[in-house]
């Protein structure tokens, strides 16, 4: 049997490293779900930065999908583009919530004119950020994760990140709700 060298080593300690990094992703991703949610983010008071007008999660009727993104994101923006695809063929409410504390309203009013948004943004108070996190995690606050949260009269349900189609958001609100 040959001794380990220097490579050998390196080899081993990347290995383990991912495994960590992978294992870590797997705890995350199987605590996604929370049917008894609090209702601390859900009650916490937005501002839709394009009507001015005050809202809570828990008044909108249900179901509603949320969405965090920042306007420099453009997997955000392509998430976006399948929420107005779902919005044309269906009842969900939508709320798009901007997690980025450097971005303000102008920019993301400036950003629904230029997409053709027309569903409720609101910035992410930090209370309401890290409320999320407690219940979803981390990534829920990575915009070009595109965490999506669907949300019913009884539960609700943080969706796999990556940018999902409007199908798929619609057969995942059909079985959460």
């Amino acid at each position: 049997m040959r001794d380990l060298d220097k490579r050998d080593y390196t080899v081993i300690a990347s290995a383990l490293i991912l495994v960590g990094i992978v294992s870590a992703g797997i705890i995350q991703h199987n605590s996604v779900q929370n049917p008894q949610t609090t209702d601390n983010w859900r009650s916490i008071e937005l501002e839709d930065v394009n009507t001015e007008q005050t809202f809570t999660v828990s008044a909108l009727e249900k179901p509603v999908v949320i969405e965090t993104f920042a306007v420099w994101c453009p997997t955000c923006t392509r998430q976006q583009q399948e929420m107005k695809k779902l919005h044309n063929n269906s009842n969900i409410t939508s709320v798009s919530l901007n997690v980025d504390p450097n971005e303000d309203k102008q920019q993301i009013v400036r950003h629904t004119e230029e997409n053709g948004f027309k569903w409720r943004y609101a910035v992410s108070p930090p209370s309401l950020t890290k409320s999320l996190v407690d219940e979803y995690g981390t990534s829920i606050a990575n915009p070009p994760s595109a965490p999506v949260v669907v949300v019913c009269e009884n539960t609700s349900e943080r969706l796999q990140n990556g940018v999902k189609p409007a199908s798929k958001i619609q057969s995942e609100v059909e079985r959460i709700c």
